[in-house]
């Protein structure tokens, strides 16, 4: 763990992320920063979406939000996967209810050849906030995050989402050396921006492969994994790394042996059935569907003890959704559903 981060190993989510036992299974949720809480809609009233990143002083609030709330066993840091690119001086934005928009999209190897390299001196800020952020979350660990190779390789190619990626597919099959100096160069900038995480005190990181799931197993092996691999590598052992993807059923075996020790898991597939693929080898983190978030209490409640249930096959559980929170999920929910996973899981 990074001599700057004030968590203990033996926090909950470390201790389960480490294939240990935890006291209780540790609860946190993507997106758990952002939209679905009322002072996180005040703070960023009037402030673009990646200013706010930038900003040493929303960051450490915004991150800070859901812990105070929901109780939650980790923070995740408030920012955004495509916000080193950002920093470079890219021409992009985050557009409300569309996501990242890119200016210029990528289309030949000289736009590739392009692309700055990434230093710590383009993300000075990052580490100002974890100092902000450590500074108050004592024990609770701080999880950094970054987008995986793929992920960023297709905002930039079809310069947003897509649906079904075919720029980025026809231009990762027709020029595959361009394509490597591509990934090969997104794999450095997402090095540098999580080992600058857990360089100012990050306990954990999560890389975020989104659109992974959009590609046949033989090709996500082929053309992604290596460098998703380079990432993890360079990350080290020094904290615990999770690796997550939306519709990757399929490729649960090929992400985890990129270097992860805990694979996301989303609310398609069954945790012990992922346990079964994966063996005893990796923790697991999920996977309540977010709309669930919607019934009915007692249906909520039902949904939990079910995914617990089928967790407990793993060697280490980190309970979480199948992906983001949606913004209109009462943030109330969430708080019972974080106590009841503490109740039903205590020793």
């Amino acid at each position: 763990m990074s001599e700057n981060s004030s968590a203990s190993p033996s926090a909950p989510l470390l201790a389960a992320a480490r294939r240990h036992t935890p006291a209780y299974v540790p609860v946190w949720f993507m997106r758990q920063a952002g939209r679905s809480l009322p002072e996180y809609r005040q703070i960023r009233e009037g402030v673009d979406m990646l200013e706010s990143c930038m900003r040493p002083d929303l960051v450490a609030e915004i991150t800070l939000q859901p812990v105070r709330r929901h109780n939650v066993d980790a923070a995740i840091l408030f920012s955004d996967i495509v916000l080193p690119l950002k920093a470079l001086g890219m021409d992009l934005d985050i557009k409300p209810g569309v996501g990242p928009v890119i200016a210029q999209p990528i289309r030949s190897r000289a736009d590739v050849e392009a692309i700055e390299v990434l230093t710590n001196e383009h993300i000075g800020f990052i580490s100002e906030a974890i100092g902000l952020i450590t500074a108050e979350l004592g024990d609770t660990p701080l999880i950094g995050f970054a987008g995986a190779p793929f992920t960023l390789a297709s905002y930039l190619i079809e310069g947003g989402p897509s649906r079904n990626h075919e720029r980025t597919k026809a231009f990762m099959m027709s020029d595959p050396q361009a394509w490597d100096l591509l990934l090969s160069r997104l794999s450095d900038i997402s090095t540098v921006f999580l080992k600058a995480q857990v360089a100012a005190g990050a306990s954990a990181v999560q890389l975020f492969d989104s659109w992974a799931g959009a590609l046949s197993r033989a090709n996500y092996e082929r053309y992604v994994a290596p460098y998703s691999q380079r990432i993890m590598s360079a990350v080290g052992d020094e904290v615990p790394k999770i690796h997550f993807g939306v519709g990757t059923a399929l490729l649960l075996e090929s992400m985890a042996a990129t270097g992860a020790d805990v694979v996301g898991v989303d609310w398609r597939t069954p945790l012990d059935a992922a346990t079964a693929l994966l063996g005893d080898r990796y923790a697991i983190q999920g996977n309540l569907d977010p709309a669930v978030l919607f019934a009915d209490w007692s249906v909520i409640e039902a949904e939990v003890r079910r995914i617990l249930s089928e967790g407990a096959a793993a060697p280490g559980h980190i309970f979480n959704l199948g992906h983001g929170v949606l913004p209109d999920t009462d943030p109330d929910v969430l708080t019972r559903v974080v106590a009841l996973v503490h109740e039903l899981t205590a020793a």
